[in-house]
C-alpha cells in the first residue's frame, strides 16, 4: 500500500496562500508605485471589480497593507503597504526582472526602474552575509534546527 502523499510544509507555501494570486501581487505592485486607491488600482491592473476587492481584504487581513480613509462622504479608502508588504519588494523586483527577461518581448519591458544612483535598477539576489549572488548550485537545504 502506497503512503499518503504529505504536502511539504514551507514559508514559500504559507506566502502563496497569502500573495499567490495574480491580483493580489498586482495590487500590491500598485501600492508600490503610489496607486493607492481602489479606482486607480481597477483601472491600472484590469482586476475585476469584486475579486480586488476580496485580494485588498485578505492582504489587509494578513497585516500586509493597511487601510486608511481619505473621505467620509461617500466613504473611500487607501491602501498603504506595513511592513511586511514593504518586505514584499524584493518578490516584486525579481518577478518583474524575471518577466523583463523572459516575457519581454521584442518590444522590450514595459517598465523600467530607476535607482537613485540614475541607473537602471536590475534585482539580484546576494547573501546578506557574504554579499556574493546567489547560485541555486552553491545553496543547501538544512534543518531549521541545525546550527
Amino acid at each position: 500500500m502506497t503512503a499518503p502523499a504529505v504536502p511539504r510544509v514551507c514559508s514559500i507555501a504559507r506566502a502563496l496562500e497569502v500573495v499567490g494570486e495574480k491580483w493580489a501581487l498586482l495590487a500590491v505592485r500598485e501600492v508600490f508605485l503610489g496607486n493607492r486607491r481602489f479606482d486607480e488600482m481597477i483601472r491600472r491592473t484590469g482586476a475585476p471589480r469584486d475579486t480586488l476587492t476580496a485580494r485588498l481584504r485578505t492582504l489587509v487581513d494578513a497585516g500586509i497593507l493597511q487601510r486608511h480613509r481619505y473621505s467620509d462622504h461617500p466613504q473611500r479608502f487607501e491602501y498603504h503597504l506595513t511592513t511586511a508588504g514593504r518586505d514584499l519588494y524584493p518578490v516584486i523586483l525579481t518577478l518583474l526582472r524575471w518577466g523583463d527577461e523572459h516575457l519581454a518581448g521584442m518590444e522590450g519591458p514595459p517598465l523600467v526602474l530607476e535607482h537613485t544612483c540614475g541607473h537602471r535598477l536590475i534585482p539580484e539576489v546576494t547573501c546578506q552575509a557574504c554579499g556574493e549572488l546567489v547560485d541555486p548550485a552553491e545553496t543547501t537545504r538544512r534543518s531549521p534546527t541545525s546550527s
